[in-house]
């Protein structure tokens, strides 16, 4: 296959992965009114579940990409950060999978009411990977229709784009089945191996091992021309790039390096302050 053909086609299924978006049921929000501001596609609410209302406070903000950590108790997908703060009326189902499930059929298909692509929700096992990945593949299967799908070597887009991260052991069963409606959070380790983005969409990566700079002074040159490169590289494969332990701290610092990620074509930043990511990006329109 020609390069540029190659090109297109991971262009391609990077869109098809992005996929197709909604609303939560019986919610209309502030900011989609009939020429409201669109969904911000970049912003990606870190440990989402800590907030006062899970996933809502999220998509109130406009967020394109939510994370939720889960244990695997009892047969139960309990969410939370720490194992003493386990509820057993905190599931993923109730958190995340109900809410997603119901704003989807209000809004024919869509997360956001004027935007198809998917919401991406990056679910982090905390729990041995290989049987809680089974128990969440089988969860996820009961919502065949909301969810992204690989089946037989082609993507079929979803509203909502399940990405698997956290314990390393749900790999293999992973790439072992034929059909999934999830997907897998490489590392910059998987950048240029033979995972496709058909499996390996999403590149994350801690900030803090892989560059020094923290916001404060200028950009070492060295570490700016590392960070395009690797986004290049992992564009030109068809995968999107998140880092992990970014300065979350309101102030310049935290500026300078976002502004630097997005300069770079980092596809998604990471904060726990989801009105401050929200006014950052709506300050700049290419957001």
């Amino acid at each position: 296959m020609a390069l540029t053909t190659r090109r297109r086609a991971l262009t391609t299924l990077g869109a098809a992965l992005a996929g197709a978006v909604a609303l939560p049921a019986g919610t209309a929000l502030a900011s989609e009114g009939r020429h409201g501001p669109r969904p911000l596609w970049r912003a990606h609410a870190h440990n989402d579940y800590e907030h006062p209302r899970p996933l809502l406070d999220a998509l109130d903000h406009r967020f394109g990409s939510v994370e939720a950590d889960i244990y695997l108790v009892d047969g139960q997908l309990l969410v939370a950060h720490d194992p003493e703060d386990l509820d057993p009326s905190r599931t993923l189902e109730s958190l995340y999978l109900d809410p997603l499930a119901a704003r989807v059929r209000a809004n024919h298909g869509r997360v956001y009411r004027r935007d198809r692509r998917a919401l991406q929700l990056l679910i982090d096992i905390k729990t041995e990977g290989e049987a809680t990945y089974r128990e969440l593949d089988r969860r996820l299967r009961r919502h065949q229709h909301l969810f992204t799908s690989y089946a037989h070597g082609r993507v079929f887009p979803g509203a909502v784009t399940a990405v698997v991260s956290g314990d390393r052991a749900a790999r293999a069963p992973m790439e072992a089945q034929r059909t999934r409606r999830a997907f897998y959070d490489g590392r910059l380790t998987d950048l240029g191996t033979a995972a496709p983005a058909s499996f390996v969409p999403l590149i994350s990566d801690n900030w803090t091992l892989n560059f020094g700079w923290q916001g404060v002074g200028a950009f070492p040159a060295a570490e700016r021309r590392r960070l395009h490169e690797l986004v290049a590289a992992a564009h030109a494969r068809g995968q999107r790039v998140r880092f992990w332990a970014t300065p979350d701290v309101a102030g310049p610092a935290r500026d300078a390096v976002w502004a630097e990620l997005l300069a770079a074509g980092v596809d998604h930043l990471n904060t726990d302050d989801l009105a401050g990511l929200e006014a950052f990006l709506d300050a700049r329109r290419d957001a």
